[in-house]
Parts: structure tokens; sequence; C-alpha cells
């Protein structure tokens, strides 16, 4: 029976690690991130991969940089390393000894997107397709040849919360099909075309703001590309909004960008670029909870007048 090392860390890599389990694979180890603060009382959370490795008897391996101390991996005598979402690029001495290679279940459709937040990327580019690619590992991100794909549509209410799950679940099916093909060598990889090489770093926090001089559907793509992590933000009275959830209006506005136009029980309408107008039906003030633009309508929104603009 071939050992497999699973490496993975967020809740993307947990439906990976439980497709090989469930496929009777023989997982040695599960390597993952170090236990992190979370929360504002930042108690010390492990990550999902270790939670779900435990309840399965797994060894789990926590190391800050892999590249210091891929050793205690290669202990385990892998055949394989499979990674979804672990989080770094693993060390040529450790991508060398594997009989069968280290392979990667990223979620886009390579060579588009390399990089840690695929996910955001395909909704903030308004994208109405992605994905899941499986290809060996190298030392250069995202780069190594593919071995399979399979396509994922993008609706219009999806949001980086939605096409995740189906993305995690899209992964395992293809980590089911691909994974005999591996072991038996009858799988032809395929070289990835750097001209159409594009990337998806992680967010920043200037990614987050909002620039309602951009069209409502790319105001609109900005809201679900960073829902439920980690929220588009503007300004209002010169105080931070997170902005967690907005629809597209098509009335036509003749208003300023950012400009309030409208009021209603549910919403705040806000005008953007192209004269359309966002819908706010779910925002979080400066030191409060998320909540409904109804409810804080009823409270401390009563002081928001139509003409107030949103932004710096």
């Amino acid at each position: 029976m071939k050992n497999v090392v699973f490496m993975g860390t967020p809740d993307f890599s947990v439906p990976i690690l439980k497709q090989l389990l469930k496929d009777e694979y023989n997982v040695v180890l599960a390597v993952t991130q170090p236990d992190r603060p979370k929360g504002r009382k930042k108690e010390l959370t492990p990550p999902p991969v270790k939670v779900e490795a435990i309840k399965h008897g797994i060894p789990v391996y926590q190391p800050e940089k892999v590249k210091d101390t891929y050793q205690e991996i290669l202990a385990y005598n892998p055949d394989i390393i499979v990674t979804a979402a672990f989080g770094q690029i693993l060390p040529k001495a450790l991508l060398d000894v594997p009989q069968f290679g280290c392979i990667n279940v990223h979620a886009s459709l390579l060579p588009e997107l390399r990089g840690g937040a695929p996910i955001h990327y395909s909704i903030l580019q308004g994208k109405s397709e992605t994905g899941i690619t499986i290809m060996y590992m190298v030392e250069k991100l995202d780069a190594g040849d593919i071995l399979s794909q399979t396509k994922v549509a993008i609706k219009h209410e999806d949001h980086v919360g939605s096409l995740h799950d189906k993305l995690a679940v899209a992964g395992a099916a293809l980590l089911h099909d691909t994974m005999p093909n591996i072991l038996n060598g009858t799988i032809t990889p395929e070289e990835q075309d750097e001209r159409l090489v594009t990337y998806a770093p992680n967010i920043t926090r200037e990614q987050e703001i909002v620039d309602w001089n951009n069209t409502s559907q790319m105001i609109y793509n900005h809201i679900r590309g960073l829902h439920p992590w980690p929220v588009a933000s503007t300004k209002l009275k010169g105080k931070n909004l997170k902005i967690w959830w907005g629809e597209m209006i098509h009335s036509t506005y003749e208003n300023a960008p950012g400009e309030i136009v409208a009021i209603s029980e549910k919403a705040i309408i806000v005008c953007c670029g192209d004269g359309k107008g966002i819908a706010l039906t779910e925002i979080q003030p400066a030191g409060k909870k998320k909540m409904n633009v109804a409810d804080f309508i009823r409270g401390s929104g009563q002081s928001v007048k139509i003409g107030e603009k949103l932004g710096e």
C-alpha cells in the first residue's frame, strides 16, 4: 500500500483529505500550519486539517517553515505527497523524493490565477467559470505540469463562500478520478502555457476599499468577491463601514459616484460610476456587529441622509 502524506490548512483542504480516506489511501501524515490565535479573545485555534486528521488518528506535523524541517516528513517514507491550500512552496529536496511525485489541488483553471486567492479573483474579475487543476508541484508557484482539470460555473449570485464550497467538492471528486491514473502511470502531464499566466495574490487591505467610480457590475463583483472574507469596505461620515452584501439596481441616476440616492426600509442605495445603483442590504458600522440595513435604519442609521457620499 502506497504511503500518502497530505498537506493542507484551511476548510478548502478538508474535503480533499476526506476523499483520500474514503478511497482508502494510506494517509500516514497530515502536514498543516501551526495553530494560530483567532477571534477577539485571540484563542489559539488549530487549522481545520489538524482537526480532521486527529479525528482519524492521523499523525499531525505543524512546521512554521517546511523548507527548514522537511526531514521530519521524509521519515514517513511518502510515495506521493498531496497538497491542497497548504500555503507554502515545498523545497526541491522534498519534491524529488516521492516515487509518484508531489501533486497540488488548486482552485483555478491554470495557468490562470496562480497564487493564494484564486477564488476571490475569479469573482472580482467577473468570470463566468473557474475550476480545479491538479498538477505536479515544482519550486515555482503553481507552475507545474497539469494532470487534470474540471470546470465549475460561477453564478451571478455566487460569492467567495459559496464558490469555495463548490470548488472544494469538485476538487475532491477530481482527485478521486485522478489518483489511480497517477499511481498506475496512465496519465500524461501537460505543460502550462506561460503566455496565459495570470496571478491571484493574497488580498490586501487596500483592495478591500470600494471605488465608487467603478460600474455597478464591478462594485457588485467587488462585494461578492470579498464575501464572507475579508469583506468590502468604504467610509461613512469619515468612519469605516464594511459592506457585507448588496444587490445591483438597474435604475439610472444622475448623482455623483458614491452618493446615497435613496433610503428604503431594507436598503441604502448608492450611485455608481456608470449611473446605476447598488442597494446595500447588510453592513457593519465601525465598532459594531454585522447587521441588516433594516436594523441599521431603525437605530443609528436614522442620521444617514440622501445626498451624503460614501468613500474617502
